[in-house]
């Protein structure tokens, strides 16, 4: 807007200025470094495998990896057909408006329901996308896991169902069929306060399970900080 000769800087936000090109850019940049990164990861892997001449019973082959690299490259195709039904003419791409509305929601969908696998299946070792067998299995509650390091199981089922609803937030704002939400700076402000809502949920949990990873519980041997304050007064 500060460099377009059509709007004043004075003037009202014009939430559709720069929607053809630089919006989707730099909304696209998180993602395209994300995707970077798996795909750095995976043939790194590939490179330590073909260096040792076996698969690594840790690393595996890198498939991880690539799933992860799926994972964001679904967003593009939310982005550049959210840009797409912004168009003045959106048969010059050969599809009506309903056509691409229906792409874009099929795309949101496949986005926001591989994302919410991979954060409950993934970053927290959940299981409620297992096997029955697993998912079912009494040494847990149903579709969690055997160690967590919350006791309360309310708060695991709650951190799914918040993930669930709050996945599709991103991408919703971007949908030209809401730009009177969007028009309004108390829609904007809510919907990225739910989006960062659900990303501190997320980190409570990946950082829970990394922990559970790693320790499984606190180890026998481990000297806690109230137990060291109980044991110890000043005068030792």
């Amino acid at each position: 807007m500060f460099f377009s000769r059509s709007h004043s800087s004075t003037g009202p936000p014009n939430r559709n200025c720069g929607g053809a090109f630089w919006v989707p850019f730099i909304i696209s940049i998180p993602s395209l470094i994300r995707l970077r990164q798996c795909l750095t990861e995976y043939f790194r892997v590939q490179k330590a495998n073909k260096r040792t001449g076996q698969v690594s019973p840790i690393t595996g082959w890198g498939g991880v990896h690539l799933a992860n690299a799926l994972k964001y490259s679904t967003a593009f195709p939310v982005i550049v057909l959210s840009a797409l039904q912004r168009s003045p003419d959106s048969s010059t791409f050969g599809v009506s408006e309903a056509t691409l509305f229906r792409m874009w929601m099929a795309a949101v969908v496949v986005n926001s329901g591989y994302s919410f696998y991979w954060d409950v299946a993934r970053d927290w070792d959940l299981s409620l996308f297992s096997t029955p067998q697993e998912r079912n299995n009494p040494e847990h509650p149903w579709g969690l896991r055997r160690h967590r390091w919350f006791h309360a199981q309310e708060f695991y089922y709650a951190a799914i169902v918040m993930d669930a609803m709050l996945r599709c937030t991103w991408s919703l704002k971007l949908s030209p069929h809401l730009d009177h939400f969007n028009d309004l700076e108390g829609g904007i402000f809510t919907m990225e306060v739910l989006e960062v809502f659900r990303r501190w949920i997320w980190i409570f949990f990946r950082v829970e399970c990394e922990w559970v990873r790693n320790h499984r519980g606190p180890a026998p041997d481990d000297i806690l900080l109230g137990d060291v304050s109980n044991k110890y007064d000043d005068s030792d």
